[in-house]
């Protein structure tokens, strides 16, 4: 043993460039790995990350106006309380919008406990700090929670109208919108949130008020039993409602979901490209030293002592490696700009941080360690003759297309680089097939974007032809024949269609469905048809994925569903993209549906607004036109829920590019110094340094080009694949799969081959320089 020490110590000295490598890689392969975890926790958890940020409420009391809550402070598990808050319930409108919004009378200063994160705009300030600044601070300016400013169309700056109890309308701006851990707005449900100073509140209420309490818990396993202690407290005659935070979080949940999954999917390939990139750093520095592992076994060491020497020295590196990667993002990753060190901050609040934290280091020293095993193992089993490494042939021979090559002066460089990137089939693939992972994740990356792009594009592709929903107030609304001259009377509208919705029972009365009738038989709605085609007859009817995987129906069959008591026969003629209910709705003709029932009136219009029109614009052009008999609802965008998506793939992308580049350094380095001896030959015989490195820049530049090629190719079919596959699990449908624009792959490959280039240049003008005296020890 004391032997195989001393050997490592002396290797270690006369290798320090390689061992510093192969730490550095461990270290960048471990902070990408955890940067990589932080970026999950961050887009798979939304809710969670507000929570944290925002040092959320377990429990919101809404209490009638007069309740004691001070006494909740003494309600032993209660760690803080936010508030109280004056609240009084309203409607705001906005471009024709309406939503009910239960305003919050808030301080200048943001509460510590139940703190809104403004995410646009700005919080709300003293009349005296904001009057006449423009921005709309002070009495008469509002801030609203994400969820409600979107179903809106607010924007700080806006100026929206508030209805309070006496039915008065009151103006106020916008001054910012802010994310709360709190149940979000549901357009005919939970009513949203809306936050102004309580001299805004006095105005709008006068006196007409309730209160509001949030509680944070030290133990949020007792959220019942502290309910029931404060409801104790303050007289269940107080308490009008109370919210929990499971219930916020349950509301999120499918948000969680749908984006667990795919990341789930980036993160295993992140850790397979990350352990590849680790492994394949150490394998070529075992590799690099078979002459000297020849000279030990000639002199007396046994199998046994090299390949323990190779694992104590190894896995020295890598515990060295793995904790300075730790380290560096334990404490520098939170200063890391952009979307990636705002991941990292929060990471460390939330839930799992400290598993990943213990569990990807660890995980990553014993994937090194057995990596390192394997090649100790095979140095084990180098023959001790050195002069049988030189024996054998480093490259392929040259071919006679290449000797035709040369003969007709084509550069030798290029020549050489071809023969050097690809000289065996074995020799190639491995390279190749180890750089194009990364690539291969990229592009998979660039399709969720694409896709994600598609939504917000090219709606009516996906299933959201309408832009916009208009319901008539009944009373005192208009009558159809005066809607529908209204609507036709606005110009960017292309299409009106009238429509009705109702819930079905499925066969076995086992399960709910929406039924909907959209459009007529003379103008039907045009649905995203993707399999099968459009309704075009009587008692046709195309259906979403979530339904026919529910009624275990396909494109062609007859289902019979229960609607009132009544059945409704319909017949499948086309699958369609569906984002709404889970895919379980089936979409036919407002005139089918009137067969079963004469007497029914459509209950809304969807609107298809022409190429380029402002939803927005529409809608304040609709809201002038009918005053206030209408309601006016933009086209629920799932694309809205994957926003967070958006800028961790940008992020994902960029971790993905420095594992890639760390692979790439390692086959540079191998090939430089397994393609020794050629040259040493090559310069024999004439060539100049310049040609030397423009033959190993060459050879990076095709193998970088060959792995961009092939990982892209398989990036677009399996990301496809992956796209779809998630569609139809979740109910939309397969389908929805968009490649990226041909530019932008083009770019991942220039980008590729650049990339190889510029990282081969150095080892290319080191090797050129080096002089045929110091070479001599590549044919030992």
């Amino acid at each position: 043993m004391r032997a195989t020490l001393r050997w490592a110590q002396a290797d270690f000295r006369a290798h320090r460039g390689e061992a510093l490598f192969v730490v550095l890689a461990s270290a960048g392969v471990i902070a990408s790995l955890l940067l990589a975890g932080a970026l999950f926790g961050y887009a798979a958890n939304p809710w969670q990350r507000v929570f944290n940020q925002s040092h959320g409420a377990h429990i919101w009391l809404h209490t009638r106006a007069g309740a004691d809550t001070d006494a909740l402070s003494g309600v032993a598990g209660v760690e803080a309380l936010s508030g109280p808050y004056r609240t009084t319930a309203t409607t705001v409108e906005s471009r024709g919008a309406r939503a009910g919004v239960t305003l919050r009378a808030a301080p200048v200063e943001p509460p510590q406990t139940g703190r809104p994160l403004v995410g646009a705009g700005s919080w709300l300030t003293a009349p005296d700090e904001g009057s006449g600044s423009g921005t709309g601070a002070g009495v008469g300016s509002v801030v609203l929670e994400t969820s409600v400013a979107r179903a809106l169309w607010a924007e700080p700056g806006d100026t929206v109208r508030v209805t309070g109890p006496d039915g008065a309308p009151h103006l106020l701006r916008v001054s910012g919108t802010a994310d709360a851990a709190e149940p979000r707005y549901q357009p005919g449900g939970a009513a949203g949130i809306g936050w102004v100073l309580p001299a805004t509140l006095e105005e709008i209420a006068r006196g007409d008020t309730g209160q509001s309490v949030g509680l944070r818990l030290e133990d949020p396993g007792d959220t019942d039993f502290i309910v029931q202690r404060a409801v104790t407290v303050l007289g269940a005659d107080r308490v009008a409602e109370v919210t929990k935070w499971q219930q916020a979080r349950a509301d999120a949940g499918g948000d969680d979901r749908l984006l667990g999954a795919m990341f789930a999917v980036f993160g295993l390939g992140a850790l397979l490209a990350a352990a590849l990139a680790a492994s394949g750093a150490i394998g070529a520095r075992v590799r690099a030293q078979l002459r000297d592992i020849a000279v030990l076994k000639a002199i007396g060491f046994t199998p046994g002592q090299v390949a323990r020497g190779f694992l104590v020295q190894h896995l020295a590196f890598a515990l060295l490696g793995v904790a300075l990667g730790t380290t560096a993002i334990a404490l520098l990753g939170a200063r890391i700009p952009g979307r990636i060190g705002e991941a990292a901050a929060v990471w460390q609040d939330l839930p799992g941080h400290t598993a990943l934290m213990i569990g990807i280091p660890v995980g990553a020293v014993l994937l090194i360690a057995a990596s390192t095993g394997l090649s100790a193992w095979r140095a084990g089993r180098v023959p001790p003759v050195p002069v049988a490494r030189a024996a054998l042939p480093s490259a392929a021979p040259m071919t006679a297309l290449g000797k035709r090559a040369l003969g007709v002066r084509v550069p030798p460089a290029l020549v050489l680089g071809w023969r050097a990137a690809f000289p065996r089939r074995g020799r190639t693939l491995v390279p190749v097939a180890r750089l194009a992972l990364p690539l291969v994740l990229i592009t998979v990356a660039l399709v969720a974007w694409s896709t994600l792009d598609q939504f917000r594009s090219r709606p009516a592709q996906m299933g959201m032809a309408a832009a916009l929903t208009v319901r008539a107030e009944q009373p005192p609304g208009p009558s159809d024949a005066e809607l529908e001259k209204t609507l036709a009377a606005v110009p960017d509208i292309e299409a009106s269609y009238p429509g009705a919705e109702m819930a079905a029972l499925v066969p076995g009365q086992t399960g709910t469905i929406t039924l909907r009738g959209l459009g007529t038989a003379r103008q039907p709605y045009p649905s995203a048809v993707v399999e099968g085609r459009a309704v075009a007859g009587p008692d046709e009817a195309v259906a979403g994925q979530g339904l026919l995987d529910l009624l275990g129906a396909r494109v062609g069959d007859w289902v019979r569903m229960t609607v009132g008591g009544r059945p409704q026969i319909l017949h499948l003629v086309g699958r369609t993209i569906e984002p709404e209910s889970g895919g379980r709705v089936i979409t036919t003709t407002l005139d089918a549906l009137r067969e079963r029932d004469p007497q029914l009136r459509p209950a809304y219009h969807a609107l298809v607004l022409r190429e380029g029109a402002d939803p927005r614009a529409v809608s304040g052009t609709l809201a002038t036109a009918a005053g206030a008999t209408l309601e006016i609802r933009e086209t629920p965008n799932p694309a809205d829920r994957l926003e967070p998506a958006r800028g961790v793939i940008g992020a994902l992308i960029a971790v993905l590019a420095l594992i890639g580049l760390i692979e790439l350094l390692t086959l540079i380095g191998t090939g430089v110094r397994d393609r020794g001896r050629d040259l040493l030959a090559l310069k024999a015989i004439g060539l100049t340094p310049r040609q030397i490195g423009a033959m190993i820049v060459t050879a990076a530049g095709l193998t970088a080009l060959a792995a961009a090629l092939v990982g892209t190719t398989v990036g677009l079919l399996s990301g496809t694949w992956l796209v779809d596959t998630q569609g139809a699990s979740s109910g939309i449908g397969a389908g929805i799969a968009q490649l990226p624009p041909l530019p932008v792959l083009l770019t991942v490959i220039a980008g590729a081959v650049l990339g190889a280039v510029a990282a081969a240049a150095l080892p290319a003008t080191r090797t050129a320089r080096r002089r045929l005296a110091d070479s001599l020890s590549e044919t030992l």
